[in-house]
């Protein structure tokens, strides 16, 4: 049985909200209802558990939030933040069958592992009845908690390289378990001008071998995605197959592969490393030792499944403000969402987003299409090009006729925003291959209409801005181990 802490986490799961959408659903009752009360999701967090984040009582509530939630659900705060009565648990059967989209996962794995159908879906229903959701919670602290430093000295010495992404200077020492040899780094070329000539193969037929350890560790990360509401949809993405870098150029092919494949196979080589970190070095990792057991596996990437996306550092021109000083350009963080299946709760640049096709394959595989379907979806506010959210119903998501204001307005004008391709990787913690790319909107007039409309998606726990003209800050950002620059 699930028990929940307080009724007010029980009335939002009846809803089938997550707590992102419960904040965004009281956002606009209190704009529509006028009511003056706020709620931040790390405020929501700590009401919902019944206690602040070091365990102690949570005192008293701002009286303008108590207002908003007893207007919203009908119930004096008292009640909302109490513990719930006997019939505030919910079956593990109700449970399963109210995350339909996880259907799909369990069926993959039943067919992979050679199980009976509706076996997958048992072992994860047996495991969330003898395990207590805080096991998952503490679990899934503690991994977040790992370090940039000690994942990069963890991957560098399994491979045993030191060719990884580094950063040197005066106070600066910053190591990172990307791949990325010379050729592949400083590249600065422009996307969206008929530069890139990425094709889409056809399928390789590549599938991975899932042993019993493999299959141990797939039912594991199932059941903490059942217990913790982590999103996992069943979409295609691109798999990388080959690519080369030119002086002025890229080319590459790609072919289509199924997103559950790669969470339950490759993704689990993430909660892997980090669970041996914070275990001790020495500790096993048969799911590697398969998938990925060498520096030969990690650069077959036509041999093995490479799934990947983009990076995006977001740099938005700024005209002088008398409280802000001298023009700048704003530069976007995010904090991951614990609902990301990977680096959830790592702060990390905006947008961040896997490589895959909306609805038409060839067209999508540009990584400026990534882009721009990143753009509108993390910071634009377009929930519909969102395919974690249902299946797209628009046979062209992103024609200009769809676009939203923001993005009509930059597109309006050549020269309004430009997309550059600064370099490449290959991450040794899941062997995913990263496009680090840089976005810059040059027009300061676009910052005066649309930068107090930005706004973070549910993959966001929150957003920070730093100035370019902030040598200091942005240093200090860089070399924070919480920064998601592996």
């Amino acid at each position: 049985m699930r028990t929940f802490r307080t009724v007010l986490e029980q009335r939002i799961w009846d809803r089938r909200l997550t707590l992102e959408e419960f904040v965004q659903e009281a956002e606009l009752y209190a704009r529509e209802h006028r009511e003056p009360g706020t709620l931040g999701l790390r405020h929501l967090q700590r009401l919902v558990a019944g206690r602040r984040s070091d365990g102690q009582a949570l005192g008293q509530v701002k009286a303008s939030t108590a207002r908003l939630l007893e207007s919203m659900l009908g119930a004096s705060v008292e009640e909302l933040l109490a513990p719930p009565t006997g019939a505030g648990q919910i079956g593990i059967a109700d449970q399963m069958a109210s995350r339909p989209e996880l259907a799909g996962a369990l069926g993959w794995l039943d067919e992979a592992a050679g199980w009976a159908s509706g076996s997958t879906a048992a072992k994860v229903r047996a495991r969330m009845e003898r395990t207590n959701i805080e096991t998952f919670r503490e679990r899934r602290s503690r991994r977040s908690g790992i370090g940039r430093s000690q994942v990069a000295d963890q991957t560098r010495r399994y491979y045993r390289t030191c060719d990884t992404f580094a950063v040197r200077g005066p106070g600066i020492d910053v190591r990172t378990s990307v791949l990325m040899p010379a050729e592949w780094n400083e590249l600065r070329l422009p996307l969206g001008v008929g530069d890139q000539r990425l094709a889409l193969g056809q399928r390789t037929g590549v599938r991975l071998p899932l042993t019993a350890d493999c299959a141990e560790a797939a039912v594991q990360q199932l059941t903490a995605a059942a217990a913790l509401e982590v999103r996992l949809a069943d979409l295609p993405l691109y798999r990388l197959v080959k690519i080369d870098f030119g002086a002025e150029s890229f080319s590459g092919t790609f072919d289509i592969g199924s997103f559950v494949e790669y969470a339950l196979t490759m993704d689990l080589l993430e909660a892997e490393l980090l669970d041996t970190v914070a275990d001790g070095a020495g500790a096993p990792q048969p799911v590697r030792d398969m998938y990925l057991p060498d520096m030969d596996a990690v650069l077959d990437i036509a041999g093995r499944t490479c799934a990947g996306g983009v990076l995006s550092l977001v740099a938005i021109a700024r005209p002088a403000d008398r409280l802000r000083g001298a023009a700048d350009y704003a530069l976007i963080v995010q904090r991951r969402s614990d609902k990301v299946v990977n680096a959830a709760g790592k702060l990390a640049v905006i947008p961040k987003g896997f490589h895959q096709p909306l609805t038409d394959p060839r067209a999508d595989v540009r990584i400026d299409a990534t882009i721009r379907r990143e753009l509108e979806e993390e910071l634009f506010g377009r929930s519909d090009v969102d395919g974690t959210a249902g299946v797209p119903r628009a046979a062209s998501p992103m024609h200009p006729g769809r676009w939203s204001e923001p993005m009509r307005w930059l597109e309006n004008e050549p020269g309004r925003m430009r997309m550059e391709c600064t370099g490449f990787g290959l991450n040794l913690v899941s062997g995913n291959y990263e496009f680090a790319t840089l976005v810059v909107i040059e027009d300061e007039e676009f910052w005066p209409q649309f930068g107090g409309r930005l706004e973070a998606n549910w993959e966001a726990s929150g957003l920070t801005l730093y100035s370019s003209l902030d040598g200091e800050l942005v240093t200090d950002l860089v070399q924070q181990e919480g920064l998601l620059h592996r």
